[in-house]
């Protein structure tokens, strides 16, 4: 029974510890990975910080709020949801969180007798989503792990041409924003319609506006002047998708990062519960060792007392012999050669 028990236990061991190699080699790709991921976040960030720029400038030359992109709706009748997820799982809550906050926020709107549409990225949102039967509209897939530019403008198209068209009255982006390789934290804000007052755009002035801004401008110091070329109301209305299309581009390249760190502190993890559980393992079949060493010397000695106690004549070094060689092949000494 004893030795029985010894083959499962090694047999459990050597399971333990190829599971051990495979989780360590994960947390040291995603490691590697979560460098990778934070450069392409600072490098996407001149482009959003520019073209914000250039819609200032856009808003100081008299483009006003037009664009059906900033108008806000008299009534919220159907929100669209944007959820950014993994492909992969094995990295800790990190599509559970986002998928929870997603969830909630879509029964809130339900309760309010709102409609919803779903456009999900990730396989993982895909799978949750559609195995509990909601209505989805849209899915992307093969672009969580090192999302482009042009895997943003595809989602975008998803829910632009809906937003315009008016089936669709408010539009939501769910994702995990990347802190630091320690902290993330699942982000939930309006892609449209766009807040003019974050964009710095203000209502279409008046002539009156416009003079007596120029008249400060002059008297307060020379500043770049722009002429635009069609209109300013034109330019903008062109640049704002692609300023949508830069948000949710941002917001992918935060949750690769996040996913990335996720599954590194998650495989870390595995690594560690790995190492103690060989550590308790190793140590209770050495006891199974133990306990099956003891149980023989007992049978060797009871059947010696046995003999002894029948009259048959016992060799005491013949019996430490045996008991000696019985150690030697549980436990054979390493020869210093």
């Amino acid at each position: 029974m004893a030795g029985g028990q010894e083959r499962v236990l090694k047999r459990r061991i050597r399971t333990v510890q190829s599971t051990k190699k495979i989780t360590r080699a994960m947390e040291l790709i995603a490691a590697s990975r979560i460098v990778k991921a934070q450069a392409r976040v600072h490098a996407a960030r001149p482009y959003s910080d520019q073209i914000t720029e250039v819609i200032h400038h856009l808003a100081q030359g008299g483009a006003g709020v037009s664009s059906s992109l900033l108008e806000p709706r008299d009534e919220i009748r159907k929100v669209a949801y944007v959820v950014l997820t993994a492909d992969r799982g094995l990295c800790g809550a990190y599509n559970s969180t986002v998928i929870r906050q997603a969830e909630r926020s879509l029964k809130v709107q339900q309760d309010a007798g709102r409609d919803y549409s779903l456009i999900l990225v990730g396989k993982k949102a895909d799978g949750y989503f559609r195995f509990r039967k909601y209505r989805i509209d849209a899915t992307f897939t093969g672009m969580s792990d090192q999302p482009t530019y042009e895997d943003a403008r595809q989602v975008a198209a998803a829910v632009l041409a809906p937003f315009e068209a008016g089936d669709v009255d408010q539009v939501q982006l769910v994702y995990t924003r990347f802190l630091s390789a320690g902290t993330q934290e699942v982000a939930e804000v309006t892609l449209m319609p766009l807040d003019p007052g974050g964009l710095g755009i203000s209502a279409a002035p008046s002539p009156d506006v416009v003079a007596d801004a120029a008249e400060s401008a002059a008297h307060d110091g020379p500043s770049a002047s722009y002429e635009f070329e069609p209109g300013a109301d034109e330019i903008l209305t062109r640049l704002l998708p692609r300023y949508v299309e830069a948000r949710i581009f941002a917001a992918q390249l935060d949750a690769a990062a996040s996913e990335h760190a996720a599954r590194q502190r998650a495989m870390k993890a595995a690594t560690d519960n790995a190492d103690d559980l060989i550590t308790s393992l190793s140590r209770v079949m050495n006891r199974a060792r133990q306990e099956q060493i003891t149980t023989e010397i007992m049978e060797i000695v009871g059947g010696a007392e046995a003999l002894r106690g029948g009259g048959a004549l016992v060799n005491t070094d013949l019996l430490s012999d045996t008991i000696e060689a019985r150690h030697e092949d549980l436990f054979p000494s390493r020869s210093d050669g």
